[in-house]
């Protein structure tokens, strides 16, 4: 492609549209939080900090069980993005992996992926799908005009009213109903 090409500010307009699109649909900086949490913690515990001739290990007992928190913490961030429906789960874990890092992994990765893993876990927890917006409902609408799929109703059955709505009474088993000068409160006795 040259640079004169109209074609290729087009397309990568299209595939960012595409992306963000992608991203509104799932946790996706929940999962990239986790993400960067899991990656400190499983990298400090097998880094060496060099200070000029003195090389410093931060090796722990426990780098295999760092190593595995981190691992687990990449894996629960990237299911986020391409699972959406486990998010409570993955979230969930996510913090208890960033909990339990604290003592096995140098303070969670020196409090970077600890602090990483718990705002992403917390994120996941609390993202819910959103609303679709009218643009999307609009694209959306399809045989019917625009109503809603169940507006028509493949068969009719017409057939003698039953109970409230024949006699034309509320159907309040309760007995609070507005109408009855309740406003909603029961009364005893």
């Amino acid at each position: 492609m040259s640079a004169e090409t109209p074609a290729a500010s087009g397309q990568f307009t299209r595939r960012r549209l595409q992306f963000r699109a992608w991203r509104g649909q799932r946790p996706f900086w929940a999962g990239l939080f986790i993400i960067f949490g899991g990656l400190p913690i499983a990298y400090f515990p097998y880094a060496n900090l060099r200070i000029g001739h003195l090389t410093l290990a931060m090796a722990t007992t426990a780098g295999a069980g760092s190593l595995i928190i981190g691992v687990l913490l990449v894996v629960l961030g990237i299911s986020l993005w391409f699972q959406k429906h486990i998010r409570v789960f993955a979230g969930v874990a996510a913090i208890l992996l960033a909990l339990v890092s604290i003592p096995v992994s140098n303070l969670g990765g020196f409090l970077i992926g600890f602090l990483f893993a718990l705002v992403g876990g917390a994120m996941a927890v609390s993202w819910v799908p959103g609303e679709a917006s009218e643009q999307e409902l609009r694209a959306d609408a399809g045989v019917h005009g625009g109503a809603p799929e169940g507006a028509f109703p493949e068969s009719t059955v017409s057939g003698p009213a039953e109970g409230a709505a024949a006699t034309g009474e509320p159907n309040d088993l309760s007995g609070t109903s507005p109408a009855n000068g309740a406003n909603g409160r029961h009364s005893a006795g």
